[in-house]
């Protein structure tokens, strides 16, 4: 396909210097270049196809980057990267040294504020709209929404904020797609479907329907104003009720409507509400299909489109998860399942299934879902909570002082703990050691393979108090796992290899790179399993045969697992020298995930530099 218009633009400038009837033709040179790049590269592709025409007319109306726009999570900001002079930089996209597949104030000034997180963008508009106001500066504050974002509340904090906040030029974009990565669920997402089933809507219509039915134009018409109706008035109580003027819904694929409305809209004062109507996938069939399935996907042939692998691909620790939650439901049934808004990502799928009235995705709200399984625990259930490590960030609180204090019986199921690749900064699981081990009545579990997953589980889900196991993103060594749902004892870890001089102590999957090291170096290798309860009597008598110690983790250094070894060798008098090895105090970029191990030691090559770096050729 030709991109001769879109050859043409480097920045929104040239954008807006195009005539207004080519801008249709751009959308779909737009469409064709986001669909190529994603299949060169992988990221995000329904997401992105479903916003080109919304793209191309903000920028089209808005001076940006004095305008602000805000895209809520990102993984819909392709069409803006390429309209906004990284055209030729999407070859490096979520690749190591290349730009990012969110919003990042760093790579450019027209990302107005980094995103990656759902349902954040209305408040971060709304804070820079308020300093706008008090610089006295004109300029607008867009945040582009989905639907799925719209349940967490946060939305409804900064929005009941923004309708009582004077004098600001706000306006808030509902992308409704009726599609999260999960389907979007909660009463918000029911609110059109039950006011429209009510008895004196279902009365009228009837009537309606008699008096016109022999009047087929006129019923038509009448059809048509209903559909209108159910998007165009009802939305408007909720969204004006929080001070918001409500205007749409409209079609997002339709740049000669939507043009004139944000035209119109950027001239207001106040807090705006735009109601847009979009598809995901929208213009490539395989994806309006399936558009979970092209959500995030790989490297793949746009003409012929996602193939399942010739070889099935080795069991992922998600997978695992799957397995031993349906058959620990099987076998107890108190468990119940809990997932903020990530069924396929937890992988929670097959529990679904099998046990509907056991499972509860409770949309992007993670503080509730954290209290939520608090209260079910309350009652004697046993909710397990799948979320990824950088989410339960976001249920802190709710941890420490709705679980925790109480000492209630919650297995968390972490995914995504270390480094996740692509994703970058924003996704990796870097700090749940940290901020779980300080927690009083926490277990911190770090199985380093399949097999360990599921026991350790196991280990936790038995344990009467609150509990957390981290597994990263992707496979592991291939280990066999059981179908048993044997455990291990609770805080004790396991001598892996026996050898001399210095000992590994290893929390997680590393313990394949660190294998290679003891190997190599005749070194005794110890597989930590738990960071909490430590195993204290485990270190202490590996720190009286041995010359060094070695912490090894996938986690933050600082307060990580290394922490709970010198902790445990200080509480007890002992002098041991303590070399650790872990994730740097600095966010780390995306890229190929053992690129990332790499550059930051955490490889075999790297682990064993470090190791003759630090004690020489006296103890190796």
């Amino acid at each position: 396909m030709s991109t001769q218009l879109l050859d043409r633009i480097h920045s929104p400038a040239d954008l807006k210097g195009l005539d207004r009837r080519d801008l249709k033709q751009v959308a779909n040179e737009l469409r064709e270049c986001v669909l190529q790049s994603v299949s060169r590269t992988g990221g995000h592709l329904s997401s992105n196809l479903g916003t080109i025409e919304l793209t191309v007319a903000l920028h089209y109306v808005f001076d940006t980057p004095h305008d602000r726009i805000v895209w809520d999570v990102g993984h819909q900001s392709y069409p803006h990267k390429i309209l906004t002079g990284r055209r030729e930089a999407m070859s490096t996209l979520r690749q190591f040294g290349g730009i990012s597949g969110f919003p990042k104030r760093s790579e450019s000034e027209y990302d107005a504020f980094g995103t990656a997180h759902s349902s954040t963008s209305i408040s971060a508009a709304l804070g820079m709209a308020v300093a706008s106001r008090n610089a006295g500066v004109s300029r607008q504050h867009v945040a582009v929404i989905g639907d799925g974002a719209m349940t967490a509340g946060m939305v409804f904090e900064a929005m009941n904020n923004a309708g009582v906040t004077p004098d600001i030029h706000l306006l808030v974009i509902l992308n409704d797609n009726d599609m999260s990565i999960s389907p979007p669920v909660g009463a918000l997402n029911r609110y059109l479907a039950r006011l429209m089933s009510g008895q004196f809507y279902a009365a009228a219509r009837d009537v309606g329907r008699a008096v016109l039915r022999h009047m087929p134009p006129m019923l038509e018409l009448a059809r048509k104003l209903e559909e209108h109706a159910k998007g165009m008035i009802m939305p408007a109580t909720l969204f004006e009720e929080l001070g918001f003027n409500y205007v749409g819904p409209i079609d997002g694929h339709d740049l000669d409507a939507l043009i004139p409305m944000l035209q119109n809209m950027r001239a207001l004062k106040g807090p705006q509400f735009l109601h847009v109507v979009t598809r995901k996938g929208q213009g490539y069939k395989l994806a309006e299909a399936d558009p979970v399935l092209y959500h995030g996907p790989g490297k793949f042939d746009p003409a012929v489109g996602i193939l399942k692998p010739a070889a099935a691909p080795k069991t992922t620790f998600t997978q695992v998860f799957g397995h031993w939650l349906c058959d620990m439901a099987d076998h107890d049934t108190r468990l119940v399942g809990i997932t903020p808004a990530m069924r396929e990502g937890s992988g929670m799928v097959e529990f679904e299934r099998r046990f509907p009235r056991r499972y509860f995705d409770v949309g992007i709200a993670e503080q509730h879902a954290v209290t939520f399984a608090a209260g079910l625990a309350c009652e004697g259930q046993k909710p397990v909570v799948a979320i990824y490590s950088t989410f339960l960030q976001r249920g802190y609180d709710q941890l420490i002082h709705d679980v925790a204090l109480q000492n209630l019986d919650v297995t968390f199921a972490l995914d995504r703990a270390g480094l996740v690749g692509a994703d970058g900064a924003t996704h990796a699981g870097n700090y749940d050691i940290v901020f779980l081990r300080c927690i009083p009545n926490m277990v911190v579990a770090t199985p380093s393979d399949e097999c360990e997953t599921r026991l350790l589980l196991t280990t936790c889900y038995q344990h009467p108090g609150p509990a957390a196991v981290r597994y990263p993103r992707g496979s592991g060594s291939g280990a066999a796992i059981p179908r048993e749902l044997d455990s291990v004892p609770l805080g004790r870890g396991i001598i892996r290899r026996r050898g001399s001089r210095i000992a590994l102590l290893v929390f997680g999957t590393l313990l394949p790179a660190a294998r290679t090291v003891a190997d190599a170096l005749d070194l005794t290798l110890s597989d930590m399993r738990f960071v909490k309860p430590i195993d204290t009597e485990l270190i202490l008598e590996l720190a009286q045969d041995h010359d060094a110690l070695v912490t090894i983790e996938e986690g933050a250094i600082m307060g990580g697992a290394g922490s709970a070894v010198a902790e445990a060798l200080a509480a007890n008098g002992v002098v041991c020298p303590l070399l650790h090895l872990g994730l740097p105090d600095r966010f780390i970029d995306h890229g190929e995930q053992s690129a990332l191990l790499a550059s930051v030691g955490l490889d075999a090559a790297g682990i064993e530099r470090s190791i003759r770096a630090r004690f020489g050729d006296s103890l190796v």
